[in-house]
């Protein structure tokens, strides 16, 4: 199972997810409690070892400023969690991730306009927050999504597949935790999980939730 650990803002949380296994890591750039500034990105991903997909989340920035602040950071992928236009994936020279609110299945729709993503994130939607919010999503809505795709000649990867741009990873976010992922692996049936207030403690980076929560995704069966 493909794993990310987002809202890193210290090498040592950045380093525990490696060392756990985790597949990517990921950076704030937007307005979060989470957020951190290109400088502090920059220097944590200097410190990581090679290998890991480094992840930067933007919100409704323009594509110029996203690739600016990736090539000054270090990344090597880019999550757009605003109302950003399939267009945008264009203007990006970087993988990127596209994540949808979903309400319901009358918003797969409109994955398939973003076919040449390299990963789609599906989380709940949560009026006036583009993000973290804690809630958890409808998970069978995962296994609703890859048909959907389907449908559409899309292809989606698997869990064990790296993310490649054209081919769309549906990676499941929201309210994921060491206690639960494993049960969410098994009823959306992901291409890959997301999770960063669930391996918290008291607003922080909690090392040891990072490990467990990587060793249960791992672990688990769709």
């Amino acid at each position: 199972m493909w794993v990310k650990i987002c809202g890193i803002k210290t090498i040592e949380a950045g380093r525990a997810a490696v060392e756990a296994g985790a597949d990517a890591v990921g950076f704030v750039f937007a307005s979060s409690r989470r957020q951190v500034t290109p400088d502090q990105a920059r220097i944590i991903i200097a410190g990581l070892p090679a290998g890991v997909a480094r992840v930067g989340v933007f919100v409704d920035t323009s594509p110029a400023e996203v690739s600016r602040i990736a090539a000054y950071a270090g990344l090597t992928h880019v999550q757009l969690h605003g109302d950003e236009p399939p267009e945008a994936l264009e203007a990006i020279p970087y993988p990127v991730i596209k994540a949808f609110r979903l309400r319901g299945p009358e918003d797969l729709h409109r994955l398939a306009e973003y076919r040449r993503a390299a990963g789609l994130l599906l989380e709940p939607y949560v009026p006036g927050v583009p993000g973290g919010s804690g809630q958890t999503l409808d998970w069978p809505l995962v296994r609703q999504a890859a048909a959907v795709l389907r449908q559409a000649g899309v292809e989606v990867s698997g869990p064990e597949e790296p993310l490649v741009a054209g081919r769309p990873k549906l990676i499941l976010a929201g309210g994921l935790t060491p206690g639960n992922v494993a049960e969410a692996i098994r009823q959306a049936a992901p291409g890959g999980v997301d999770v960063s207030g669930g391996v918290e403690t008291q607003g922080e980076k909690d090392i040891g939730k990072i490990c467990e929560f990587v060793k249960v995704a791992k672990g688990a069966a769709a």
